[in-house]
């Protein structure tokens, strides 16, 4: 049973797309009778079926040589595509976290979305979901990777905009995608210059070729400025991070997803991609910058915001840039640690704010307060959640943010410096978003919050459960050894990590929140709420460059094509009818007239041809010219 489980491998990612394509006849209302619910149920048994079959490849690969599973997909002339599966205890431990994650999800959506009209298509949406993260989960090959981030692209993009009667999420879904499409046609252009230089899109033969390859400096880099661009986008990284920020227009339960999964899909092909990112330092130099920059902003940004998701999803861009940072140095082992503790402790997270977000109807922090009491399971899961994900010990974060100091104590030490602030500033901003929504005076949308259903509070313990055991759980996978230590500043390291968060908790427990008189009166405090708030205002630096730049570019290319494109094709219309009717006048239908007119047509040309030369001034002085230049 282990080895057909293994051999047919390739079932994982057809799971989720099966329980997508069963519930079409939900989802397109040919089947009202039964209510959307049913539809629902099929795609929990399928993530079920994947969740069980992938343990079932886990426990067979672990401490085993990973293999791989091949098909040929194409054959033309030097080009040779595969699609192509990596089986391992890495790549299968992923599947498995995956389909976890989005069962949890589908329970907690079962009860959030219950009453919604849409139900069939939101599971139909999720499984798609599903698929596609799994799928990239045992990608072994670019080819089948940049396939399946476009089917998650696309996904993303019809979640977003589930309530597609809302203008405001129509919009929000439009930007997303197309910010999006930006780094991914970067990637294409990266994908196929590689192809075309390695002869393969096969991981293990572009890990091979790039060992082997001498490329100039200029096309290293300009290769790998391409292959980052998309998971710069995917992962919401400077100056690609907007997106984030309007998807949470969406439904919760799918930025349960989204924040903790989705969006690390990007480093995890990143990781993938690390050897052949090496050839050129300039792009791991850029990984680092831009994983620094969108670490430090996105979480200034996060303690600004009075929505509750966005001020959440702000912090997601800010844990990846952190991830960034631990690729561009060349550490992939801390990359996976800190994707995988904060996957959990930020599902977490959005699931307990979506619980406040559904009781109260609102995602607004100024109208919340006093949920402790009302919602315990709610307030334990957003608590526990919180300290998953600062590095609070003993909590899984806090060994992983650890092993990133520890790594870039001596030899990056502005890095430990982010890794510290961004830790200070992520609790900050959590403690802020606490002391608003559940402690305080009841507001008018929280006196009658009760707690949520089971359905919804079942994956909030389970979770709660899983973040808590975290380290235990890593210390069994052999990802970390949290009680060695090598050197006396990983002591020093480490309480300089515990102390960045207990002053951002304090901070954050003491400041002065007012909920009526958010903005101060103060120009210099009021500029920078704003200026945080905004986020640095760069869509607005956008509307005025970029998107300035390409409407104007629009509407001189209209402009030429309406005024001299146009304008040239209509003249020559224009004169062929003119042509035409003229010439109708001359068509009488007489055959001697138009024997006539061949005839002196004929004449006059014999008459030009048997003229002497020597009557004609221009011909006359060209021969004489031509005389004088060769003597004759």
């Amino acid at each position: 049973m282990t080895e057909f489980l293994t051999q047919n491998v390739w079932l994982l990612p057809c799971y989720g797309l099966l329980g997508a394509i069963v519930t079409l006849p939900w989802a397109t209302g040919l089947i009202r009778r039964t209510g959307p619910r049913p539809a629902a149920y099929f795609n929990l048994l399928m993530t079920i079926v994947a969740s069980v079959h992938g343990w079932f490849i886990f426990y067979r690969a672990w401490h085993q040589p990973a293999h791989e599973l091949a098909f040929q997909w194409l054959e033309v002339a030097d080009l040779d595509l595969y699609l192509s599966l990596n089986i391992s205890s890495g790549s299968a431990g992923t599947v498995e976290a995956v389909t976890s994650l989005s069962l949890l999800a589908q329970l907690f959506a079962l009860g959030y979305m219950e009453k919604d009209w849409a139900l069939a298509r939101f599971f139909a949406l999720l499984g798609f979901f599903e698929g596609a993260m799994v799928g990239l989960a045992l990608s072994n090959s670019l080819f089948l990777t940049y396939a399946l981030l476009e089917m998650l692209t696309v996904s993303s993009y019809l979640i977003v905009g589930f309530w597609y009667a809302q203008p405001l999420v129509v919009t929000a879904a439009r930007d997303a995608f197309l910010t999006k499409r930006v780094g991914d046609i970067l990637l294409l252009m990266g994908v196929v210059a590689l192809a075309a230089l390695a002869g393969s899109l096969r991981f293990p033969d572009l890990y091979e070729w790039a060992a082997n390859a001498d490329l100039p400096p200029w096309q290293a880099n300009l290769l790998g400025f391409a292959l980052i661009a998309g998971p710069i986008g995917k992962c919401a990284q400077f100056p690609l991070h907007l997106w984030l920020d309007e998807a949470m227009e969406g439904p919760n339960p799918a930025s349960v997803l989204r924040n903790s999964m989705v969006v690390g899909i990007g480093t995890y092909v990143l990781i993938k991609l690390l050897p052949v990112l090496a050839m050129s330092p300039a792009t791991l130099t850029t990984l680092m910058v831009i994983g620094t920059v969108t670490a430090v902003g996105a979480s200034l940004v996060a303690i600004a915001q009075i929505d509750i998701k966005r001020a959440l999803s702000h912090s997601t861009s800010a844990f990846l840039g952190l991830v960034f940072i631990a690729i561009g140095v060349g550490r992939a082992d801390i990359a996976a640690i800190l994707l995988l503790t904060h996957a959990v402790a930020k599902a977490l997270l959005f699931m307990s704010i979506g619980s406040v977000i559904l009781n109260t109807n609102s995602q607004d922090l100024t109208e919340m307060g006093g949920l402790w009491s009302r919602m315990p399971a709610t307030t334990t899961a957003f608590v526990v959640g919180a300290a998953g994900t600062v590095a609070m010990l003993p909590l899984g974060s806090f060994w992983a943010m650890g092993e990133g100091i520890k790594a870039f104590w001596v030899s990056y030490p502005w890095l430990v410096v982010t890794f510290l602030l961004v830790n200070g500033l992520t609790a900050f901003g959590l403690t802020r978003v606490f002391r608003l929504v559940f402690l305080g005076s009841n507001q008018p949308k929280t006196r009658r919050a009760p707690e949520v259903p089971w359905a919804m509070a079942l994956p909030m313990v389970a979770l709660t459960v899983v973040v808590l055991i975290m380290p235990l759980l890593m210390k069994q996978l052999g990802l970390l050894s949290p009680f060695q230590y090598a050197y006396l500043n990983n002591l020093l390291a480490e309480v300089l990590l515990i102390l960045s968060g207990a002053v951002g908790c304090i901070v954050g427990a003491l400041i002065d929140l007012s909920r009526t008189g958010s903005r101060s009166i103060l120009l210099p405090v009021r500029f920078l709420q704003d200026l945080l708030a905004y986020d640095f205002y760069v869509d607005r630096l956008y509307r005025l460059t970029v998107v300035f730049a390409v409407g104007l570019l629009a509407q001189i290319s209209a402009w030429i094509d309406r005024y001299l494109v146009d304008g040239f094709v209509n003249l020559t219309g224009l004169v062929t009818v003119f042509g035409g009717q003229s010439l109708k006048y001359s068509a009488s239908g007489k055959s001697q007239f138009y024997l006539l007119t061949i005839l002196v047509g004929v004449s006059l040309f014999a008459l030009l041809m048997t003229w002497p030369l020597n009557q004609w001034p221009l011909s006359h002085w060209s021969l004489q010219q031509w005389s004088l230049l060769t003597g004759k």
